[in-house]
């Protein structure tokens, strides 16, 4: 059987990736679609020497910085890889690759981490967020955004088996494109045992640096409990402003090697979370660690975290909603089970993952065959 994976673009090595790595690993001689690969070299190790097929837009003049400007040639682009010589076709998608173009003897399973956020219910936060709100380029930018939608909801029908990263975003996928899917959580990378640490008096955050993750709401609670101590991992666009706004009880330490999070992971009182995610990796490793998790209880943390077994949650985007759950969470007599939230943490660990998704694909593929 030849096997052909799409994958949206390969810029950096992160969530999406993660599924990707696996799904190599289920088809070693699987073939790589993308729209633009410029994956630095120290993150291509997963790839292998898998073959890897680019679209036109990856020649395109400042291709490699502004990518995400070419959005209008996506569609166009996914379009024009010829995929007939392969029997399965497995896309990981968070915006255009499952449009890929297929027959009625191949078979198209998608793995969605998300239909397009900001073509959808995310929009008006997108638009607020890019400064798009009103005048020509809004015009111009909500134009183009209708008409990725309408290209969105009928590529779907390409689609012979969905599945979704996280309920939540099986309810998206029913809402948009009218289809059922089954859910099959992220890979995550768990230790394979409990390092020996000592609880530190410190809440930790752990994520890029941008403003949908809403470090900031996390940040401006700690700054109104200056007897609590609050440490900042991740880089991104935000960075200087997050230490700007820091007071001295929260350490913003910008990108830290994966040993020095792992480290502030397994230490720490609990890990926050204050972003509505499609899935949310980070809440899992931390829970991996045996570390209780307070979030925002919305989104695809839901699928991930259990109330009052394995973290609490809070009921709004806000700094008095995040200081009133660590009220609850200090003074809650409960005693946490480490190796209990460390257990839960395993379950989503990548071998299942990979089991799931084949038992998945083989099911659609010979529902193809009938």
């Amino acid at each position: 059987m030849r096997v052909a994976i799409i994958h949206d673009w390969l810029t950096v090595n992160a969530g999406a990736e993660k599924v990707l790595k696996q799904m190599l690993l289920l088809y070693p001689e699987a073939e790589i679609f993308t729209l633009v690969d410029f994956l630095p070299a120290a993150e291509r190790a997963f790839l292998g020497s898998h073959k890897i097929h680019t679209s036109f837009i990856h020649k395109l003049p400042r291709a490699r910085k502004s990518y995400r400007s070419y959005l209008p040639l996506m569609p166009l682009a996914i379009e024009q890889f010829d995929l007939s010589a392969f029997d399965l076709v497995l896309s990981s998608s968070y915006a255009v690759a499952k449009g890929v173009l297929t027959g009625p003897d191949q078979t198209h399973v998608c793995y969605c981490h998300s239909p397009i956020r900001y073509a959808w219910d995310l929009q008006p936060q997108y638009l607020r967020e890019s400064g798009m709100e009103r005048g020509l380029k809004s015009i111009v930018a909500r134009v183009i955004l209708s008409y990725i939608r309408m290209w969105d909801v009928r590529t779907a029908n390409g689609v012979d088996h969905f599945i979704a990263n996280s309920t939540f975003i099986a309810r998206r996928i029913r809402k948009v494109y009218g289809r059922e899917s089954v859910v099959i959580p992220p890979p995550v990378d768990i230790p394979e045992a409990l390092p020996a640490v000592t609880r530190k008096d410190y809440y930790v955050t752990a994520s890029r640096l941008v403003p949908y993750k809403r470090i900031d709401l996390i940040i401006e609670a700690f700054n109104r409990m200056p007897d609590r101590k609050l440490v900042v991992i991740g880089s991104g666009p935000m960075l200087e402003q997050m230490r700007r706004l820091a007071k001295p009880n929260i350490s913003v330490l910008g990108y830290q090697p994966q040993e020095v999070l792992e480290k502030h992971l397994a230490e720490a009182r609990a890990f926050v979370f204050a972003a509505e995610e499609d899935f949310g990796i980070a809440p899992v490793e931390a829970q991996a660690f045996g570390t209780p998790v307070i979030a925002f209880g919305k989104g695809g943390i839901l699928d991930s975290v259990i109330e009052s077994e394995t973290g609490k949650f809070f009921e709004s985007q806000s700094a008095e909603s995040i200081i009133d759950a660590i009220s609850r969470f200090e003074s809650d007599l409960q005693q946490w089970d480490h190796a209990q939230i460390a257990a839960h943490a395993k379950t989503f660990n990548p071998t299942s993952f990979r089991e799931r998704l084949r038992t998945e694909i083989t099911a659609a593929s010979a529902q193809t065959r009938k």
